[in-house]
């Protein structure tokens, strides 16, 4: 990949770098939201949803790495 070769990232390793920014955020408000002692029934489903969110990424960040390495 061209891009490395200058010292300057490529797009799949600027894209790697956002998605690990992104899976951080949903990590935080995940954290945030199971401090509480209870969740309701909105913030059970919102855990749901981080989960999965943190999922997709986690496994686009391991596609484009593999795609980096190669």
């Amino acid at each position: 990949m061209d891009g490395e070769s200058n010292g300057q990232p490529d797009g799949e390793t600027q894209r790697l770098t956002r998605l690990k920014e992104e899976h951080g955020r949903y990590n935080q408000q995940l954290e945030a939201l199971l401090c509480k002692p209870h969740l309701s029934q909105d913030e059970q489903l919102e855990e749901i949803r981080l989960k999965k969110l943190k999922l997709h990424l986690k496994d686009e960040m391991y596609g484009l790495r593999g795609a980096i390495r190669a």
